[in-house]
């Protein structure tokens, strides 16, 4: 009777822990924002906009961000390589990054320069610019379909550049 007795308990532990662990499952795992995901880095709650007030665009598994910065008056492109928070620069060695874009079927490739911030190590930059109209104007396309690739750490990324819709001299 007493190894009846020892195996009734032991099987009512087991079903007990069993339960307990069922009835948990699903509970508080999956709030982003629970003091517990922001803790281990499990949130996804990105900022809408980089540091410098630019569109974020995501590179790779969010490894890293671009921050896209786009002056319709000046005429200039600028992209900023962010950590994967999309806050804090990221130099790379990379002389330049590149935005493929595509547009009425016709496709063009536009090189960005390396630019370094002043805070950038020598011979790296977080930092790219163009002056070229032609890429300003064709970002300005709603139809254009556009990607952005830079090599950061000898590994290539690529993002999508994302149409913004909110330009003040527009009416979209």
């Amino acid at each position: 009777m007493k190894i009846c007795s020892q195996i009734s308990a032991q099987a009512a532990y087991l079903v007990l822990a069993f339960s307990v662990s069922i009835s948990g499952c699903g509970q508080g795992t999956s709030d982003e924002s629970s003091p517990q995901a922001a803790a281990s880095g499990d949130s996804h709650e990105h900022p809408k906009e980089g540091p410098h007030h630019g569109a974020l665009i995501e590179l790779g598994e969010e490894e890293y961000h671009a921050e896209l910065v786009h002056d319709e008056h000046a005429g200039t492109v600028t992209v900023y390589l962010l950590d994967a928070a999309g806050k804090v620069a990221v130099p790379t060695d990379a002389a330049e990054l590149t935005i493929n874009l595509s547009h009425d079927g016709q496709s063009e490739q536009f090189g960005l320069p390396a630019s370094p911030d002043a805070g950038d190590p020598p011979g790296q930059s977080s930092r790219f610019a163009s002056g070229d109209p032609d890429l300003a104007e064709e970002l300005d396309h709603e139809h254009a379909d556009a990607q952005l690739v830079v090599t950061i750490g000898g590994k290539q990324f690529r993002g999508v550049v994302a149409h913004d819709h909110d330009h003040d001299d527009h009416d979209h």
